[in-house]
């Protein structure tokens, strides 16, 4: 029997699986979606349906809005996150009406999505917590190696200051982060 969670999670992979960027052979954005729910399932085994559909969710068809469409500088990026998250949110929303979800859990999942309560809202904390596992265990070796290293510092240090004190402890046992940046993830301050 297929449930609302398999139908929302069966939606956002049909429109991932568009990308036409492609990692290890497979769409990127499908991928991505998919490891997003692995550490999920890792970090949050009991986590609510609509966080589990934003995890998934997280970068629904990000490659329909290119970075290059805003100015390259801090302000054009801090925009085009801004608008991914509010088209993130509105994609997963008719997602989950679709598949039966009631307005409360859709509000949720779109609360989570645009980030609104990080650091105040439990559920919108854990889906910055996936984001940044996510990101560290699979994305900041090959993104480091371009990075200058006082740029790499600085990104480093925001990711640990977005992360719970939980989140952080978790990342120092899990990971092989070096003493120069381990300081980050103990005292982010």
């Amino acid at each position: 029997m297929t449930t609302r969670l398999d139908h929302a999670f069966a939606a956002i992979d049909a429109a991932n699986a568009n990308d036409p960027t492609l990692e290890d052979g497979q769409p990127a954005n499908l991928l991505y979606g998919q490891r997003m729910t692995a550490e999920q399932q890792r970090l949050v085994p009991d986590a609510s349906e609509p966080l589990r559909i934003a995890c998934r969710g997280q970068h629904i068809e990000r490659w329909r809005l290119p970075r290059s469409d805003y100015p390259m500088d801090r302000a054009g990026y801090l925009q085009w996150r801004q608008e991914q998250g509010r088209r993130h949110a509105e994609r997963i929303a008719g997602i989950m009406a679709d598949a039966g979800y009631d307005s409360s859990d859709i509000d949720q999942a779109r609360k989570m999505l645009t980030k609104q309560g990080l650091k105040r809202d439990p559920e919108v904390q854990a889906l910055e917590d996936v984001i940044c596992f996510t990101f560290i265990r699979w994305y900041l070796g090959d993104f480091a190696a371009e990075q200058p290293d006082d740029k790499l510092s600085r990104i480093i240090e925001k990711t640990a200051r977005k992360m719970s004190a939980e989140g952080r402890a978790k990342a120092l046992e899990e990971f092989a982060i070096p003493d120069s940046f381990a300081s980050y993830f103990r005292d982010p301050s």
